[in-house]
Order: C-alpha cells, then structure tokens, then sequence
C-alpha cells in the first residue's frame, strides 16, 4: 500500500521468502483467477496485449510485459518475466518475473511483489479453470507434456477439481520429469508416472496438456490422439500441435483474442496465420463463459481446445490476493520510493 509519512511515500514489497509464508491454498489460488476473469467477462477491466523483448538470439531467452487494470480491485499493474529455456545450467528458473501495482487514479506505487511463484501458480490456474468450464465431469486421465515452474500448478490445480485415476507427464529431459513425477507423487499423495514419449503420455488422455519449451515450432502432438469429447489445453510459447487441431474441435476457447490474435509466439499461432483460428471461428474468450455469456462445454462429446497466452489480469488479481493475506498476517516490507 502506498503510503505518506513526513513527507516520504513508501510502498509494499512482498520477497519471494513472503509469499512462501503465505501459504496460499489451492482454493485461494482459484478463486482469485476466477475473480480476476469474471470482472474481464463484465467488462471492468483494460488488458493491452503483452509485448516482448528479446535483447539476443544468442542468450535463447526473452522478456514478456503484460499490463491490464481491474476497476473491483481499484489496482493497475504491469508484470515483466524473463523466459530463458537455460537457465536450468545455471541452477536458476526458467521463469522469473516481478509485478507491480499501482494506483490507478494517481499512478503512485502500491506494490512490488516476486512474481516468479504469481506467474506459475496463475498459470496452473487458468489451465484449472479452462477444464471446470470445457471438460467434462468424468475424465479420469491427465497427460502433461513439460516440467517448467508452472507445469506444477497446472497437475495439482487439476488433480484438486478432478482427482485422476491416472496422471502422466513426459518432458525432454528424464531427470526433469522423474524428478517431476517424484515431486508431484509426494504432494498429491497418488502416483504419478513419468514416461518417456509424448505419445506414451498424451494418446488415451481425457484431458491434454502441452506446456512443452520448444526451440522452435515443431508439430509433435499429433491429432490423431485427440479423442472426442477431450479438452485439449496446449500453452507452449512455439507450437507444438499439428494444422489439423483445429479441424477436429468443435469449439476453440482463448483467454484473451486481442493477445492471441497477434505477435509472432503462441500454440495456435500458425493456425491464425492460416485463417483456420479467426474472430468468426473462436467459440468465446473464458470470461465469457465464466459470466454466462457464451457456454461452455454442451455435450459429452465435444472436443474443445483452450488456448491460454496468459493474463496479465490474473496476476493483477493472484497479486492483489497475496497483498491483502500479507497485510493481515504482517508479511512484507515497506520500502520509501520518495
């Protein structure tokens, strides 16, 4: 929070250590993301599609900025995340990012939050929620292709509304996805089974997620895993699935089109360069079907793709979350800016 004293104007700065001792729950998680994604479906908010910096081919890396405002929440915010694919080497995450929250009234400082955890958790979540809308009620089969920070969030934030009978998960790397595996089988108290081909994890699967990290485009998800009646969740930065995904949906839901339907990265960028993903061919945004504008999933048998970029809203409203838990339990520093 911003505040004046003598003169002195300090804001909230939430370390990563903090937001550790939040403890945040998995319904904590959801309903903050749903929040942020009803006020998107009622229109009380302003989200600019993200924008990248990538400052050398050389460092395999880049930097996504998102920037959006909720009016519920009074909070404007911008998100800057670094996604460099090896940074593993170094011992450092994939992924790591800072939030910061502003007045939107005044534009003066309200928080600077780590936001490498925001990032990961928001993420599982709006994969979570995609499925409590677009799966149906009894998959009984996940398979997750990728290990990075949010492949985490994604499984325990599904297991937690669908409890699996069976959960796979493949990435590149067999010391990445056995550890995965041993990581998720202990928090969530099932087995989970590492496998060693993205067809040994996807074909079969009711629900399919592709979080891979691709150097580049590669069509290694094939449709011809796709069941009717699955739900189909690929999220990669480089796509990953074949032209013919979308000739076997019947519905394609994204959670932004203005992010989705530009730049040069993302699952379904080649089939909006195609003309195959368009405005008039997008079955509805997500908060559209969060609010009860658009429906969701109608019958057994559809087969629905759900595209997620990534909001800056949900960190906006994961953030504004952990702020307000912070305060009540006297986490978190207050820093001068002036």
């Amino acid at each position: 929070m911003t505040s004046r004293s003598g003169g002195a104007i300090h804001f909230t700065y939430l370390s990563g250590p903090d937001i550790a001792r939040l403890e945040m729950s998995d319904e904590e998680i959801l309903t903050a993301v749903e929040d942020g994604l009803r006020a998107q479906g009622r229109g009380q908010t302003v989200i600019e599609p993200r924008v990248h910096l990538e400052p050398d081919p050389a460092f395999r890396g880049h930097f996504n900025v998102l920037r959006g405002y909720i009016a519920p929440l009074d909070l404007a915010g911008v998100k800057i995340v670094g996604d460099y694919v090896d940074n593993y080497k170094r011992g450092l995450p994939s992924e790591m990012a800072l939030l910061n929250l502003f007045d939107p009234r005044t534009g003066m400082p309200v928080a600077l939050l780590d936001a490498t955890s925001i990032t990961e958790m928001r993420t599982g979540a709006m994969t979570a929620l995609g499925a409590k809308y677009l799966a149906r009620s009894d998959v009984r089969i996940l398979g997750h292709v990728g290990a990075r920070g949010t492949a985490y969030w994604n499984v325990r934030l599904l297991d937690r509304l669908f409890d699996f009978a069976e959960i796979r998960v493949h990435s590149r790397r067999a010391e990445s996805r056995e550890a995965f595996a041993a990581r998720l089988t202990a928090d969530l108290g099932k087995p989970v089974r590492a496998v060693d081909s993205w067809q040994a994890c996807l074909e079969g699967a009711d629900i399919q997620v592709e979080a891979a990290r691709l150097p580049a485009p590669a069509p290694l998800f094939r449709t011809a895993w796709v069941k009717p009646g699955n739900l189909v969740v690929p999220y990669g930065t480089m796509s990953a699935v074949e032209l013919s995904l979308s000739d076997v949906a019947d519905k394609i839901v994204v959670d932004d089109w203005g992010q989705c339907r530009t730049g040069k990265l993302g699952a379904l960028r080649a089939h909006v360069e195609a003309g195959k993903l368009s405005a008039d061919t997008l079955h509805a945004e997500l908060c559209q079907i969060v609010t009860g504008a658009r429906p969701g999933r109608e019958r057994p048998e559809e087969t629905i793709v759900f595209w997620h970029r990534g909001l800056s809203l949900s960190d906006i409203a994961l953030g504004a979350a952990m702020l307000a838990k912070a305060r009540r339990l006297g986490l978190g520093q207050s820093l001068r800016y002036a």
